[in-house]
């Protein structure tokens, strides 16, 4: 499952996770740290990425495009870098199951 993280989260992600879901990207790596959500989503689909984010707007984008872009929702509020990535490695087999059900929103909590 390759992840695409949003600007809301540190690029340090792709590397720390890399291990366990290689081949993810950051926004900021593809030159679109200051893209719109909905181009942000529109690449995630087009390219089979999973949308990692805190920000909920997300959600609502999820069904605008016609299709349902794969998500994961951050909700650990000022949680740190490692707080994320340790959540996240907990959550693998949850966040790599949504490859067979897009419909589905994984919350991190």
């Amino acid at each position: 499952m390759r992840l695409l993280f949003d600007q809301n989260l540190s690029h340090k992600l792709v590397k720390r996770l890399a291990e366990v879901f290689p081949d993810s990207l950051h926004v900021r790596d593809i030159g679109m740290k200051s893209a719109s959500d909905p181009a942000i989503a529109q690449f995630a689909l087009s390219q089979g990425l999973t949308i990692v984010s805190k920000d909920a707007d997300f959600l609502a984008l999820r069904f605008v495009l016609g299709e349902h872009v794969r998500m994961v929702w951050v909700r650990l509020g000022n949680g740190s870098t490692a707080q994320v990535e340790q959540a996240l490695r907990q959550r693998q087999h949850s966040i790599e199951a949504l490859a067979n059900d897009p419909s589905r929103v994984i919350e991190i909590l």
